[in-house]
Formats: structure tokens, C-alpha cells, sequence
């Protein structure tokens, strides 16, 4: 009985955008300050949305949900990215490339169906929230 190639892949290795150990503290920090300001101005999107209650409309409602699946979003691969900058083995294992991969998926998909809420709810004749250009 002839043998077949029986090789099992368990982990990635990334390479990741730069190997010079200079320019990957300069991208960490980069990164960092980005994912800072995102999550950031999200949560705080979010607690002037709660606490003013003249904001408790369809659009504000809308507005505050895409805020929390905007931190889920960049939350799924900047941390894992943030952490490659400054390892030596810069790898991901199968299931955490799966994991991340669904996870993208289902943020990136929540994100188009409110966008998409978002839309109709402008479209709709009643909607007065809407802003329109008088020209």
C-alpha cells in the first residue's frame, strides 16, 4: 500500500508587515493609538446616547448599536495584531484563525444589516430625523 502525504496544518505563521524590530514598535504604537481612539470615541458615542434621552430615537438607537459592533469589530484582530508586533513567533493556531475569521464575519454582517436599518429608516416618508439637503 503506497503512503500518502498525511501532513496536518496547526498553526499559521504570520510575517506580518514589516521584520525590522524598529518599525514594528513604530507600527504597535501606530496601531495602538488608533484602536485607543476608536474604542474610545465608540463608548463614548454610546453614553451620550443613554444619557440624553432627547437621543432615544430609531436613528440614535441605530447609531448606538453600530458603535458596539464597530468595538467588536476592530476588537476581533487589532489586539492579536498588537500582540505579533512585539512577539518573536508571530503565529495563530488553526481554531484562533477560524475563530477570528467567524467572528469578522458575523461583526461585518451585524455591521451591514444596521447600516442597512439605517438606510430604510432615512427612506422611510414619516422619517424627519433624516437630514436633507435644500439647495
Amino acid at each position: 500500500m503506497p503512503m500518502k502525504n498525511q501532513t496536518t496544518v496547526t498553526e499559521f505563521i504570520l510575517l506580518g508587515l514589516s521584520s525590522d524590530p524598529q518599525i514594528q514598535i513604530f507600527l504597535f504604537l501606530v496601531f495602538l493609538v488608533i484602536y485607543l481612539i476608536t474604542l474610545v470615541g465608540n463608548i463614548v458615542i454610546m453614553l451620550v446616547i443613554r444619557a440624553d434621552s432627547h437621543l432615544h430615537t430609531p436613528m440614535y438607537f441605530f447609531l448606538f448599536h453600530l458603535s458596539f459592533v464597530d468595538i467588536c469589530y476592530s476588537s476581533v484582530t487589532v489586539p492579536n495584531m498588537l500582540r505579533n508586533f512585539l512577539a518573536v513567533h508571530k503565529i495563530i493556531s488553526v481554531y484562533g484563525c477560524i475563530a477570528q475569521m467567524f467572528f469578522i464575519l458575523v461583526s461585518g454582517g451585524a455591521e451591514i444589516f444596521i447600516l442597512s436599518a439605517m438606510a430604510y429608516d432615512c427612506y422611510l416618508p414619516s422619517a424627519t430625523h433624516c437630514v436633507t439637503w435644500r439647495g
